[in-house]
Parts: structure tokens; C-alpha cells; sequence
């Protein structure tokens, strides 16, 4: 029997998400466990007149790339996977993890290698997407793994899971119309501001330029759940220390009480409790990677609580998040690195934001009618 969540859920991503119109060629990516809800995007594909065609493969493959390729394999660009990348119209991923915590022993110098070697494809990815030739979106299926990560049951982690997207309505659509506005008005008025100042009693102080950057309200179109607003700061303006609220997840590694300092643009020092040589392996990918590519605030407040899932955790609505190394061209902001890494600061607790000194959240709440409210 088919679960009509699903059903909805493919509905939303090719129909709202991506939009998928006759005649575009549709990638679908996804593991094996998340065969249901490939399948359903895949009819909903065709019923839209798109051409879908199927990426997928065993969680165990990438595990055992990192641990046994040699040093050239891991540098090997894929001309095919380059090819690809230039030639689809939408892109539908589905992130499905049986082990969260499969890459936990591999090297991060080799996984370090492998991200800087695809920096191309990154490139070539953020590029067409800036340009609208490219539509994607990402998306979570619920796992027992996911599910664990969460401190949920699988039960409770589908219903978090389907809520957070809006799911549980008869016409999600009308929620994330209204989200949308919401989330408008206020990126309407971060753009053409120029200071941009997050404060959080965990220690975070940190100020950045964003003049002459776009904020891009996310509504549904590239994640899925969303809600957020983002932009990337000028390169060499991001100053002070961001003290990260959560463990921070990257390639199934759990890095704790994350530390960053700027200066003039740069993280100058690094510290973590917890996965700190892997923290600062990943800061040396390359030339770009010790760079903010990205500043964002979490407007979902349909997400209250940390789940280990960045899709989730970064647009728990009342916190921010930074992400160092790729920024996103259509934001004005072309930092090129073959990492980008999101970790959330929660103003909840205490905390403020502030553009060109006007204090627009405090304590995890807007302070105007109009924006998105929890």
C-alpha cells in the first residue's frame, strides 16, 4: 500500500519544488531504502511530461570509495558526472541513510581530496542554478538511522518529518504560500542593507558586510521542508567568533562545541570539544574553505528541535546559521571551495540580530508583524 504522505510529498517536489515542465530530463537520486518515494517522484515525473532518470546506489559504495581508492582515484574528476551535471534541467535528491555514522573512521584527508577534487561539478552546479538552468532540490526520507540520530522513533520521526514540510495539511501548498509572504517581507528588508551583527549569549559576536548582496527568500524551491532567508557576506568583512549551539554533522562526523574566529574575512583559529582535527581538516580543503560562503536565518517554527539533520536543524525558526567555504552566485557572493558546511547559532536562549542597527530578532522572535512568528 502506498503511503499518501509520500504521494503528497512527490507531489509538492516535482509540481511546486522544482516545477517540472514537458520535456525537461529530471534526475532522481536517491539509496536503495528510499525506493518508495523515488518511485513515487518518478510517476509524478512522467505525468508531468519530463523525462526522469534514476542515480542510484548503495550507502556501502561511498564508504568503501573513501577507505580503498588510491590517492588518483580519489582526484579523479568523472567526465561522465561533469556531462551530467551540465546537461539536466531539474535535479530531485533524496537523502536516505541507513548509518549516519558510516564515514565516522575514514580519513578526513581523503574525504577532503574527494571534495576538493568535485569542485568543478560544484561549480558548474551552483553556476546553472544561479542562471535558472538548472532547478533542484533536496529532500530527507525518514530512516531508523535518521530516526536514532533524532532521539525519535521511526513513528515520530516520519510525523516530525511530514510536519516540518507542511505535509499533514489538505493543501500544503496554502502553508508554504503563506510562509513565502512571510519570509518576503522580510527579506524585502534585509536587501540593501549593508551591517550585518549576530549576537548569542553562547559567546557568538561576529559582524559582517552584506552591501551590494542579495537575500533569497527559500520557500520550498531547493530544500524541502525549508524556511529560511539567505545571503553571503563580502569575503574579507566577516569579523569576531561564532560559537556553534549544536554538534555540527559533516560526512557522518559529529563535531561538538565548534569554535570559529574571523578576522578580515578569514577563520584565524578553530576549536571543538569534540572532532577537532577532522573540523580543521575540512577548514583546509582548499584556498576557499576558510571562508564564509554563506549567512542565513532559520525561519520554520514548525521546527523547534535539533534532529543531527542540517536539512532540519538549519531553519529551526528563532536561529542563524554560517556555512564556510561555497558561497551561492546569485547571492553576489563567489567564494569557490569544494566544501560548504552549514552550523546553526540558536538565539533562542538569548540573542539578537541586527542590519544597519536595527534590531529585527530577539530571543529566536522577529520584532515586526508580518514575519514569520513561532
Amino acid at each position: 500500500m502506498r503511503d499518501p504522505r509520500l504521494e503528497k510529498l512527490a507531489d509538492v517536489l516535482v509540481n511546486y519544488s522544482v516545477g517540472v515542465k514537458k520535456g525537461q530530463l529530471v534526475r532522481i537520486t536517491g539509496a536503495p531504502v528510499s525506493l518508495p518515494l523515488v518511485m513515487a517522484i518518478y510517476r509524478k515525473v512522467l505525468e508531468a511530461g519530463g523525462h526522469p532518470f534514476l542515480r542510484m546506489a548503495p550507502e556501502e559504495a561511498q564508504e568503501n570509495f573513501l577507505k580503498i581508492a588510491s590517492e588518483e582515484q580519489l582526484k579523479f574528476l568523472n567526465p561522465i558526472n561533469l556531462f551530467e551535471i551540465e546537461k539536466i534541467d531539474c535535479s530531485i535528491g533524496i537523502w536516505a541513510d541507513e548509518n549516519t555514522r558510516s564515514l565516522t573512521n575514514v580519513d578526513p584527508k581523503r574525504v577532503g581530496m574527494s571534495q576538493a577534487a568535485r569542485k568543478p561539478i560544484m561549480e558548474i552546479f551552483l553556476k546553472r542554478a544561479a542562471d535558472k538552468k538548472l532547478r533542484w532540490c533536496g529532500t530527507q526520507f525518514p530512516t531508523q538511522a535518521s530516526a536514532q540520530d533524532a532521539e525519535m522513533s521511526l513513528a515520530e520521526y516520519e510525523s516530525f518529518v511530514f510536519g516540518a514540510g507542511l505535509l499533514d495539511l489538505d493543501n500544503p501548498l496554502t502553508g508554504w504560500k503563506k510562509m513565502s509572504e512571510g519570509q518576503q517581507r522580510l527579506t524585502d528588508l534585509l536587501n540593501g542593507k549593508s551591517d550585518y551583527h549576530v549576537k548569542a549569549d553562547n559567546g557568538t559576536d561576529v559582524r559582517m558586510s552584506v552591501a551590494g548582496r542579495r537575500w533569497i527568500n527559500c520557500d520550498g524551491h531547493e530544500n524541502f521542508p525549508d524556511g529560511e532567508v539567505f545571503t553571503g557576506p563580502v569575503l574579507d568583512s566577516v569579523n569576531g567568533v561564532i560559537c556553534f549551539s549544536f554538534p555540527a554533522v559533516h560526512h557522518g562526523r559529529e563535531v561538538q562545541d565548534v569554535r570559529l574566529t574571523f578576522k578580515d574575512g578569514k577563520v584565524v583559529d578553530a576549536s571543538a570539544s569534540k572532532g577537532e582535527a577532522f573540523l580543521i581538516s575540512m577548514l583546509d580543503t582548499d584556498a576557499g574553505s576558510r571562508f564564509l560562503g554563506e549567512c542565513a536565518i532559520g525561519t520554520n517554527y514548525h521546527i523547534r528541535q535539533y534532529t543531527r539533520n542540517t536539512l532540519f536543524d538549519e531553519k529551526i525558526g528563532g536561529t542563524v546559521h554560517f556555512a564556510v567555504g561555497a558561497g551561492y552566485p546569485e547571492t553576489g557572493n563567489t567564494n569557490q571551495s569544494g566544501l560548504h558546511w552549514d552550523m546553526v547559532v540558536d538565539l533562542r536562549k538569548g540573542g539578537f540580530i541586527e542590519v544597519d542597527g536595527i534590531r529585527i530578532s530577539e530571543n529566536g522572535q522577529f520584532t515586526r508583524e508580518g514575519f514569520p512568528r513561532g
